[in-house]
């Protein structure tokens, strides 16, 4: 099911996982916040990987979960990739995330859940579940402008695959 600031699609590869991740690279400005949310081990950091890649950061990025945020450079703009897992709301709040989130870069933050109300009203969630036959199953609802209109050009650019498990 798609609809305008929603959109449901199923990934059942590492190569369909990275156009998702290209597409929403074409798609992002300084100050993009990408929420990523899901089951443990359901592709967060992958997807995180594909996107840097995606936006030229030729450095090997891997989980930031015991050094909270790692920043690196891209092609256009900075990547900062944060991992909030293991941090209280406090501890979150103490960091300045709002450097990140409304600087010059775009940023990931895993476990977004955790910090949802430090995060900018707008962004772009997105929610990854394991699917039965090995692939997963990514939820991306986009909060205000232009978040909820990414949806709508995602699904034009056919990264929705109109798959109706919402």
């Amino acid at each position: 099911m798609t609809s305008r600031g929603q959109i449901v699609l199923t990934v059942r590869s590492e190569q369909e996982t990275a156009l998702l991740a290209q597409r929403i690279a074409e798609l992002v400005k300084p100050g993009t916040v990408l929420a990523l949310d899901g089951d443990l081990g359901a592709g967060k950091t992958t997807f995180s990987q594909k996107f840097a890649k995606a936006i030229g950061v030729t450095d090997v990025v891997n989980s930031p979960t015991f050094t909270i945020i790692k920043e690196y450079e891209g092609a256009s703009m900075p990547f900062y990739h944060m991992d909030v897992y293991r941090l209280s709301l406090e501890e979150a709040d103490e960091l300045g995330l709002d450097d990140y989130f409304f600087g010059s870069g775009v940023t990931i933050v895993e476990w977004a859940s955790l910090i949802e109300e430090l995060l900018p009203p707008e962004r772009l969630e997105m929610y990854i579940a394991h699917e039965g036959s090995g692939g997963r199953v990514f939820r991306i609802n986009g909060i205000g402008e232009p978040y909820a209109s990414w949806c709508e050009a995602l699904n034009e650019m056919g990264a929705g695959n109109n798959d109706d498990r919402a």
